[in-house]
């Protein structure tokens, strides 16, 4: 970050690509907040002395604590948005909220869903590739939400984690997403996408939101708007092509769904290309 202050900055935001295979990253005094991009994929994950496994999509995030060992095997390349935030961002936050300094730590997640989080993640991200436009002041303050949002999501999860583990099987919630991947020009209906599951209408609303953390809408609302903005980076210009390409009824809708999910209209997504 820049900026005329002497203070460190509260975080660091790094864009890598991820190799499949086995990643090993080395051991780091910062808590990480680790934002997927781009498609689904299937990881294993080996930290805090524990194995998980699921399909990672746009908007998962995974938390590794400071100092925490973890190693990680994706299936295919990927991306992702670290977020390396300092304890004295974490320390002075939890302080503000009343936790104390034990209060400070964040326990290990793994492939949690948070809107404001997504969002926050996203704003960071758009914020440190303009080189700030918003002035320090305005990236501390949403390192700030940030820290928070976390330390309070974290009893909060393990509390809701408690209560119900039915998700759908790996292989079928597979079998779901690559159907609506490979059809999101297409009007899909819940109906469609239960019976590709093997459930039931009721029962597949219910298992897919615990097993992604947003409704059956929403999932295929964020893909769609993905589509288009991946569309977008490549260089199409055609508006109305490319809303039809990614499922949108029109370039109006694409534009509002868009905006809500970047925070940019279509317009300045195609114009960062230049």
């Amino acid at each position: 970050m820049t900026g005329s202050s002497a203070r460190a900055p509260l975080l660091e935001i790094l864009t890598v690509p991820v190799p499949s295979g086995l990643v090993e990253p080395p051991l780091d005094d910062h808590a990480v907040l680790d934002l997927h991009l781009g498609n689904p994929v299937d990881v294993t994950c080996r930290m805090d002395g524990r194995d998980r496994r699921g399909l990672q999509i746009q908007g998962h995030f995974s938390v590794v604590p400071a100092g925490a060992a973890h190693r990680w095997t994706f299936a295919q390349p990927s991306r992702a948005l670290l977020i390396r935030m300092t304890p004295s961002l974490l320390g002075e936050t939890a302080e503000a909220m009343g936790l104390g300094s034990r209060g400070a730590e964040l326990a290990a997640l793994h492939q949690v869903r948070d809107p404001q989080i997504e969002c926050l993640g996203w704003m960071l991200h758009s914020e440190d590739h303009d080189a700030y436009p918003g002035g320090r002041v305005f990236a501390d303050s949403l390192a700030t939400a940030l820290a928070a949002r976390l330390l309070g999501l974290r009893s909060r999860h393990g509390d809701s984690a408690s209560k119900s583990n039915r998700v759908l099987p790996a292989w079928r919630l597979r079998k779901v997403i690559d159907y609506i991947e490979a059809h999101l020009d297409e009007d899909l209906t819940l109906a469609e996408l239960a019976a590709i599951a093997g459930f039931s209408l009721s029962h597949f609303k219910l298992l897919f939101k615990q097993s992604m953390g947003l409704p059956v809408h929403r999932f295929v609302l964020e893909r769609r708007a993905e589509r288009a903005r991946t569309l977008l980076l490549s260089g199409r210009k055609n508006m109305i092509a490319i809303a039809a390409e990614a499922g949108f009824a029109n370039p109006s809708h694409m534009a509002r769904c868009v905006r809500r999910i970047f925070g940019a209209t279509p317009s300045q997504i195609a114009d960062s290309v230049r």
